[in-house]
């Protein structure tokens, strides 16, 4: 298996619209995505789009809040009540290869792949096995290819 590019960054925020306010009005963020709600993960999610080079598509940002009953964001808010850097997400183009791959180096992945928040197969793989970054793997979604 070889690594697949970086398709985003995801950072928890107790506050949605605070981060978009951040993000466009200190960080210069000019296509920021309608916010939505993704309950089967119990979040609320938006894209920030950052430039690429030579006019290509950016790695995003994936402001992530926590709906009520949501333990895993809400927990780490508890933790850093600022929010902050949640996960890193690489693409694969076959998640069902790259699963068996992980789990063949004795990495603990988190539960089946399951539809994410770019409507393509994902699965996470334990900070513990990843030098301590909590590592999303996604299928490249179909429309990139």
């Amino acid at each position: 298996m070889k690594l697949g590019r970086l398709n985003h960054i995801g950072v928890a925020t107790p506050s949605i619209a605070d981060s978009v306010a951040f993000y466009r009005d200190i960080m210069g963020a000019t296509h920021i995505h309608a916010p939505f709600d993704l309950p089967e993960q119990g979040v609320k999610v938006c894209f920030v789009d950052t430039p690429g080079s030579n006019g290509t598509a950016g790695t995003q940002i994936e402001l992530i809040e926590p709906l009520p009953g949501n333990t895993s964001i809400k927990g780490f808010l508890d933790k850093n009540p600022q929010g902050g850097q949640h996960h890193v997400c690489y693409e694969v183009p076959d998640i069902h290869v790259a699963k068996q791959w992980f789990e063949s180096q004795g990495k603990r992945v988190l539960g089946e792949p399951r539809i994410g928040a770019h409507g393509t197969l994902i699965f996470f793989v334990h900070p513990r096995d990843m030098q301590g970054v909590l590592t999303e793997i996604m299928e490249t979604p179909k429309s990139a290819h």
